[in-house]
């Protein structure tokens, strides 16, 4: 990313908690205006190093830099930044007003000007004529909402989101997902959100950095995170995925033919690899790139024997986990239910095809 695209900087930067390293040399850069995502488990850093961009903790090496300016020497108060935190932190003893024009009045702004702008953050919440509730007289939702509004109302750079969504119910998750994407897209601050949910993640942002043990592995947008993994641990973290161990046998018009052992020959794009003989692989596919059918399908390639060890009924879909002799995991599929069908009937022990096009596969560097 050149200079002028840069707004925010993470230049070489590590923290060490002892013996531990909670970041390790990590270094990108986040576009004006961007929803920015750090995507990883519990422990791999991400929660470290958005409190550092905060001012709440020192690197200790390296420097982030916010539209051009070090942040080293700045304390947490004068920086360019905001956050929004998964308990809220809303104040129970004001109302909702109150807590929105919180930070207002510490900048002294004219009554009129106060109430105008407060106005203008329950509109952008969908919370108008809420002003006069109390804390403890909204939802879950209502209250995340009204911790995002007191923090963007005094227009930080940098918005910081610390797993704001953590404590929501699934249903209203998703509602909220949609409705702050909508609002980043509206207010046109850079976003630097937290979070150890791959949908999540993958729903909202403009790009996300996928962070294990303190160490950036990959950053892309969603599509090339899900569709690309560069690697077998951002694969096996980004969705669920079936592994295929081999080595390449030969390399023709872009293919390989990845000796996979009791799958036999596995045909898959090289993509950008440069592969030779024997050079050790994965091959990775994902569960709804599987086609499943009773009757061997009629090509020559990615055809597996297999029979159904386990299987769920989710609604809109079926997983089913297929046995294939000499593979120590199942294999994942998912099936979309097309049609309206009340049976409910299981297909445990069936014998089944599996088969999928080359294109469909991606091949990963062995170990």
């Amino acid at each position: 990313m050149s200079g002028s695209e840069s707004f925010i900087s993470i230049r070489d930067v590590s923290k060490h908690f002892g013996p531990v390293r909670a970041v390790d040399q990590v270094s990108f850069d986040i576009k004006r205006g961007e929803f920015f995502s750090l995507l990883g488990p519990s422990g791999c850093g991400k929660t470290t190093l958005l409190r550092m961009l905060a001012g709440f903790e020192v690197p200790t090496k390296g420097e982030l830099f916010i539209d051009g300016q070090a942040m080293s020497t700045v304390p947490p108060n004068a920086r360019p930044t905001n956050m929004v935190f998964q308990n809220y932190a809303i104040f129970p003893h004001l109302d909702v007003r109150g807590n929105i024009a919180y930070g207002l009045r510490k900048a002294r702004l004219p009554k009129a000007e106060l109430d105008a702008t407060v106005d203008q953050a329950l509109e952008m919440i969908k919370l108008p004529g809420y002003g006069s509730r109390r804390a403890d007289q909204l939802s879950g939702g209502q209250r995340q909402r009204v911790a995002l509004a007191r923090a963007l109302v005094r227009r930080p750079k940098v918005l910081l989101l610390d797993e704001p969504l953590g404590a929501l119910d699934k249903k209203l998750r998703e509602e909220m997902q949609l409705e702050l994407r909508q609002i980043q897209q509206t207010v046109g601050i850079t976003f630097v959100f937290v979070t150890h949910d791959q949908e999540e993640a993958l729903t909202m942002s403009d790009r996300i950095a996928v962070m294990s043990k303190g160490k950036v592995l990959q950053i892309d947008d969603a599509t090339r995170l899900y569709e690309a993994p560069t690697c077998r641990e951002v694969a096996d973290f980004i969705g669920t995925m079936n592994f295929f161990d081999g080595a390449v046998a030969t390399v023709e018009n872009g293919h390989a033919a990845v000796d996979a052992g009791p799958l036999g020959t596995l045909w898959v794009g090289t993509g950008e690899h440069a592969l030779g003989p024997r050079a050790p692989v994965t091959v990775a596919i994902r569960p709804e790139k599987v086609q499943i059918g009773w009757d061997r399908p009629d090509q020559p390639y990615n055809v597996v024997e297999g029979r159904i060890g386990a299987e769920a009924y989710l609604g809109d879909r079926s997983h089913y986990y297929v046995e294939v002799p000499g593979l120590a995991r199942r294999v994942a599929v998912a099936y979309q239910n097309m049609a309206r069908s009340l049976d409910n009937s299981s297909d445990q022990g069936r014998t089944v095809w599996l088969s999928w096009p080359p294109d469909s596969a991606i091949l990963l560097p062995g170990a």
